[in-house]
């Protein structure tokens, strides 16, 4: 009877919708060299730990007690009720800006299409994360901040895994 009652009832830990919405976005980034390259540098930035800290932490929390995720919401802003301050987030055409309403800081994910790459923008400061190259290359930041041409092919992008020194075995999230 336990095991019966137990199938029936729903799981309360949340859809972690935003950490899912950047991974799927990550799939759809290019082919699979260019989206392992992009997953690994948003490991490097911690941008899915950052997503996955929110989630679990806000959003998930906000889930369970209103029953809709902000995360989920189709809107292209949308305000999100931290521990400690309200952001905004927002999508625009160059790409995506969160804002702590308290102290009106801004942080922004920005697509350059002039010269093909993303960047990520605090304090004014802007760091450009990657580059498209060509249909085969992409320059992507190291973790000393300098950036090294990675061929778009599984030997690439070992090799890029191998010089950052992460591991395939650390990306069981994939």
């Amino acid at each position: 009877m336990a095991l019966s009652a137990s199938m029936m009832m729903q799981s309360c830990i949340g859809s972690f919708a935003l950490f899912n919405k950047v991974k799927n976005w990550n799939e759809h980034v290019g082919d699979k060299f260019v989206n392992e390259i992009v997953f690994v540098a948003m490991w490097i930035l911690p941008v899915y730990e950052l997503c996955f800290a929110a989630d679990l932490f806000i959003l998930n929390s906000i889930e369970f007690w209103s029953g809709s995720n902000p995360a989920l919401a189709s809107a292209d802003v949308k305000v999100v009720d931290g521990k400690d301050a309200q952001y905004l987030v927002a999508r625009d055409a160059a790409g995506y800006v969160i804002t702590n309403m308290t102290t009106k800081q801004e942080t922004r994910f920005n697509f350059n299409a002039e010269d093909n790459s993303w960047s990520l923008e605090n304090n004014g400061k802007e760091m450009k994360l990657f580059t498209f190259v060509d249909d085969t290359h992409v320059d992507v930041i190291n973790r000393d901040g300098g950036y090294t041409r990675v061929e778009l092919s599984q030997a690439g992008v070992l090799a890029y895994e191998e010089l950052v020194g992460i591991g395939g075995a650390a990306f069981a999230l994939k």
